[in-house]
């Protein structure tokens, strides 16, 4: 009798010491993890231990405090602004994805996350009330059950200062209420979306391009904005991560990401090589190529794809800033914001980029990194119906360079 106690006692001393076992490797690995900066590492983690309901919960009061919040006007008093419907955090050395879309268009948000490892931030632009309500429906389905969606993304709202966002009842979102997954949330968003072009949105509503991009990038160190339907390269986030971390040189710096178009978009190139041979077929072309050659001609393809294949990221040749270049660039400290004044389709990044080099920017276009739209731009297919705020934008656009000899009276540079 006494032998079986002793048995017994002797079994339950060895369990609980395997159990202190298994707690203290797992708060073993929870402490090696928060020293990783690797993507890969967080993923196997995420994996095994998926995020508790509890941080589910936090991103959902976060939701519902900032749409409690009814929101703030801009500057222009036309919109109305909704910041941090879902927040995510940043190194110092981070950068952040940022980009704007219309509600129908956020089915671009899952292929960015899979290309960009790294912080995004997405500003979405509601033009009608119901837009609204969908948007918020969206968020709090997305918070729910993407965990890359609450651990990376920040996500805004705006829409016209008439409307205001309420916070979604979850009993109001009807067929939202019923998904159980990540990929069943973007298939719903696929079904109900009519995603085209950010602009041309079927009503009296200026899209507010440039507000976006600024509410995108606010508190950003570092930024790359981009269009929704834009793909970065694979492993574009860790390049610039590693070539930012190794030197604080790049101060004043815009580090340009040469941006193409792909003919069709059911598979996009991964690599610099993939992409070059695509190019040479002519199914991938410089962007705005039908549309706008001179925009993106300083960016010097030609030399860029007849470049020496390199493993690391690094600017490879500097261009200097001519009128009307808009290259899509990553660049840190006091970078000028876009100008709000611009809406819809015409002069919007033209006038920042424009700004950039006065304000004493340099420009050096990257090695290997890349960007790539969906689609080919024509010109019968972009845009109609706005060429009254063209003509307005090209007008305003003259204003600007004259406002920037005054704002920098001391710059030797003129647009």
């Amino acid at each position: 009798m006494q032998m079986s106690y002793a048995i017994r006692c002797a079994f339950y001393q060895l369990l609980l010491a395997a159990l202190m076992l298994v707690a203290m490797l797992q708060l073993l690995y929870l402490s090696l993890l928060s020293g990783l900066h690797g993507q890969e590492e967080q993923d196997q983690y995420f994996e095994f231990f998926p995020p508790s309901p509890r941080s589910v919960d936090q991103v959902k009061t976060q939701l519902r405090t900032a749409l409690a919040s009814g929101g703030v006007l801009d500057a222009s008093g036309d919109y109305r602004v909704y910041r941090g419907l879902l927040k995510t955090t940043m190194e110092p050395n981070d950068v952040i994805l940022a980009t704007h879309a219309s509600v129908d268009n956020l089915l671009h948000l899952s292929g960015l996350l899979e290309r960009w490892e790294g912080p995004l931030s997405v500003s979405v632009f509601a033009a009608t009330k119901e837009e609204a309500q969908l948007a918020t429906v969206l968020a709090y389905a997305l918070s729910s059950h993407c965990p890359d969606m609450r651990a990376r993304v920040a996500m805004h709202l705006v829409c016209p200062s008439r409307y205001e966002a309420a916070v979604p009842d979850p009993r109001e979102p009807g067929e939202f209420a019923l998904l159980r997954s990540c990929q069943e949330v973007f298939d719903k968003l696929a079904r109900v979306a009519q995603p085209g072009i950010n602009y041309a949105l079927g009503t009296n509503v200026s899209y507010p391009n440039n507000l976006l991009r600024n509410l995108a990038r606010e508190g950003a160190n570092y930024a790359l904005v981009i269009d929704v339907d834009m793909v970065p390269s694979e492993g574009l986030w860790r390049g610039l991560r590693e070539m930012l971390d190794q030197s604080n040189q790049w101060g004043g710096t815009a580090l340009v990401v040469p941006a193409f178009e792909i003919r069709r978009a059911r598979r996009m190139p991964m690599n610099k090589n993939e992409l070059v041979q695509l190019y040479q077929v002519g199914e991938v072309r410089p962007f705005y190529y039908g549309l706008c050659t001179p925009c993106q001609a300083p960016t010097n393809y030609s030399r860029w794809v007849n470049l020496a294949e390199e493993s690391l990221l690094r600017p490879a040749y500097v261009v200097p800033w001519q009128d009307p270049w808009e290259p899509f660039y990553v660049a840190g400290g006091k970078v000028p914001t876009f100008d709000e004044r611009f809406r819809q389709y015409g002069f919007n990044r033209i006038s920042q980029a424009c700004e950039l080099h006065v304000a004493g920017f340099d420009f050096e276009v990257l090695n290997e990194g890349f960007l790539v739209h969906k689609g080919f731009k024509e010109a019968l297919k972009f845009h109609p119906q706005k060429e009254a705020e063209n003509q307005h934008n090209k007008i305003l656009y003259r204003q600007f360079k004259q406002e920037l000899k005054a704002k920098y009276p001391n710059s030797p540079r003129r647009c």
